[in-house]
């Protein structure tokens, strides 16, 4: 059986992942970090990283962190401390704290993705191919995603990684835009433009659209409920249980 310590416990995903837990027989969570403290009675949630380290009698095996970037260096810090990997699913990080996540990936076992769940990771896959073959062909690239009115960050992580994989592709080659209204003239080639919907209880559409002459290629992802990926970080939390130090992501996971 695989322990948990669940980072941001409290939040709308560590609901979310804690009653998704509670029915898989292969994993429990053994503890809970949320400054809010607050314990639904099945596992005890503390406040810091300090506190569980005072406070946890039964070892962990992974982290899974569905919190925030404000608590991303206590729980780095503890994870390499007590070589607890970690599943990092926060998104909004910044530039310092991704080198900080890569340069901690020599010292313990980390998995990150901007989005958990098996179908974008398959799409990842699908629109870097086809970007290869359209981009050539003189197709236009545009990226818009639509998210919930509480999400805090703009473009989601997984517009960002759509965008990262379609440039991968194309030898990092283009460039990202993310507002033409402050600028007049005529849309560049080598740019792949990403808008951001945020409204109601939206849980995560990402479109990429592959507009050439007299044709329009999509790729769609829609997300019905947040359960989708409060799996994946299950099936990544398992899979990286006893993984010795490094970089993971969810194309180890699913193979």
């Amino acid at each position: 059986m695989t322990g948990i310590i669940l980072s941001g416990a409290d939040g709308r995903m560590g609901h979310v992942i804690a009653d998704l837990a509670s029915a898989d027989a292969d994993v429990k969570i053994v503890a809970g970090v949320d400054i809010a403290g607050q314990s639904t009675g099945d596992f005890p949630v503390y406040r810091t990283f300090d506190e569980l380290a005072e406070n946890l009698k039964e070892g962990a095996d992974v982290i899974v962190d569905f919190s925030s970037p404000k608590a991303f260096d206590a729980m780095m810090d503890y994870s390499v401390k007590a070589s607890v990997p970690a599943v990092v699913c926060t998104t909004g990080l910044t530039d310092e704290q991704i080198a900080r996540l890569n340069e901690d990936s020599r010292k313990v076992a980390v998995l990150r993705s901007a989005n958990m769940s098996l179908g974008i990771n398959l799409l990842l896959k699908a629109v870097k191919e086809a970007a290869q073959t359209l981009a050539g062909a003189g197709f236009d690239i545009e990226i818009v995603e639509a998210h919930h009115n509480q999400k805090k960050d703009a473009p989601s992580g997984t517009a960002l990684a759509l965008a990262d994989s379609i440039n991968e592709g194309l030898d990092s080659a283009y460039h990202y835009t993310y507002d033409r209204s402050q600028r007049s003239g005529k849309r560049d080639p080598k740019e792949i433009g990403i808008s951001s919907v945020r409204g109601g209880t939206i849980p995560g559409i990402h479109k990429v659209i592959f507009a050439g002459q007299d044709e329009v290629i999509e790729f769609n992802h829609t997300a019905y409920s947040r359960s989708i990926f409060g799996k994946g970080a299950l099936s990544a939390a398992k899979f990286l249980a006893g993984k010795p130090a490094g970089f993971y992501s969810m194309a180890d996971v699913i193979g």
